[in-house]
C-alpha cells in the first residue's frame, strides 16, 4: 500500500491545487468546512 499524502502537504497554505490528468486540468478545493471538491 502506497503512503497517503496528507492534505495539508499537498495544499501548503492554499486553498486551491491543480492537477493535470490525461490531458486535462482538475481543480481541487477546501472548503470552510474542510471538505474537499474536484472540478474540471
Amino acid at each position: 500500500m502506497d503512503t497517503p499524502i496528507r492534505s495539508k502537504d499537498l495544499f501548503d497554505n492554499r486553498n486551491c491545487v491543480f492537477i493535470e490528468h490525461e490531458g486535462m486540468i482538475y481543480a481541487l478545493r477546501t472548503t470552510r468546512a474542510g471538505k474537499l471538491i474536484l472540478t474540471k
